[in-house]
């Protein structure tokens, strides 16, 4: 199975956050264009996460520490731990989340 994201459908998930989402059977990636000034709020959940800054400056808080991450940034966020952040730019962000994000379906 192959996919475009020119073609890939787009879906706010969160205000601000839209979202081009692939699912395999074990992990999801999602392609985020992010408006700038918009935030995730703190959160969790069973899926370990990576982050990567593709463009622009996001401030990510993980389990209390706060930094801005910029091109080329990527971010291991474990399973269980909170974190939020904030597009204190227009942004580009890739994620991959494992297992499945079955919320984002």
């Amino acid at each position: 199975m192959d996919f475009s994201l020119n073609t890939l459908p787009s879906q706010e998930i969160i205000p601000g956050f839209q979202g081009k989402l692939v699912h395999g059977a074990e992990m999801s990636l999602v392609f985020w264009d992010v408006t700038p000034g918009s935030e995730v709020p703190q959160h969790h959940h069973k899926n370990e996460q990576i982050m990567h800054v593709i463009e622009g400056r996001f401030e990510f808080t993980l389990d209390g520490t706060t930094k801005e991450y910029g091109p080329g940034d990527i971010v291991l966020i474990p399973a269980h731990t909170p974190h939020s952040g904030k597009a204190l730019t227009a942004c580009k962000l890739m994620d991959i989340f494992s297992p499945v994000r079955e919320e984002y379906r």
